[in-house]
């Protein structure tokens, strides 16, 4: 299977204002997300997920390493890569089809038609249909993150980067949403990196699930997910389902608690 993604010994370091040292969130990160793989990360709070994450985006320079998407490297923003984020952070002045299109209009690749028709279809794909003219203040939570997945759809990125989409969604509505994040995933089988503090959502979602570290972030382990696809919310119940749920807690766990005998000493 082809690599799409390839991060070889990525470290990166924010400088903060009030401290002359860096501080080092990510260090020494070496993993492949294949092409058409879902791949989550997993780990304690703090550990630097969405730091990595928004380093793959080329929100954030790293320091140390390389990072290459389809072996060109990752210098800045670019249309091949749509981040979703936790919340949507859709325009309140502008209508479902309007911002679904934004990204589309800020590509300057389309005319308005052509925006509207894939803007439309990418609408349709989220299951909103019928809401084109509705504004945000209209729509439940869980129906502007659908909004917010269209939008990043839309642009048609080689790869489609979440961090933590459905955090803020009440535990029914998560569930859901993951559901039709795999339904819509499983059409195109797009490449997507998703950072999620849930391991059952990591589990259920993902091909494969890297655990990172306590602060600084670094690979513990990587765990492959035996379940067959099409999965449906049953899975979650399945004996393998729950062996993986309990080898990440355990791993977390730890970390969790060598980070605090870190803070101690």
């Amino acid at each position: 299977m082809a690599v799409k993604l390839a991060a070889e010994d990525v470290c990166v370091h924010y400088w903060r204002e009030r401290d002359p040292a860096p501080f080092l969130a990510v260090d020494g990160v070496t993993l492949d997300v294949n092409d058409g793989e879902l791949l989550a990360i997993v780990g304690p709070s703090g550990c630097g997920k969405t730091t990595f994450l928004n380093a793959v985006d080329g929100l954030l320079d790293i320091s140390g390493g390389s990072l290459t998407i389809d072996g060109t490297p990752v210098s800045g923003p670019g249309r091949d890569r749509a981040m979703v984020f936790q919340q949507p952070s859709l325009l309140p002045w502008r209508t479902v089809l309007a911002n679904v299109a934004y990204g589309l209009e800020l590509g300057g690749r389309h005319g308005r038609a052509e925006r509207a028709s894939i803007a439309r279809d990418h609408i349709r794909l989220v299951g909103l249909a019928g809401f084109e003219d509705s504004y945000p203040t209209e729509l439940s939570g869980g129906m502007q993150q659908r909004v917010n997945l269209a939008r990043a759809l839309a642009t048609d990125p080689a790869m489609l980067l979440l961090d933590e989409p459905f955090a803020s969604l009440d535990a029914q509505t998560r569930e859901f949403m993951q559901l039709e994040l795999l339904r819509i995933w499983g059409k195109d089988r797009k490449t997507a990196l998703f950072i999620t503090h849930d391991i059952k959502e990591a589990i259920y979602l993902a091909d494969r699930v890297v655990v990172f570290t306590a602060r600084p972030g670094r690979v513990r382990e990587v765990l492959h997910i035996d379940l067959p696809r099409p999965r449906d919310l049953r899975v979650k119940r399945h004996p393998r389902f729950i062996e993986y749920e309990d080898r990440i807690w355990n791993c977390i766990e730890e970390e969790g608690g060598s980070a605090r005998a870190g803070a101690v000493q």
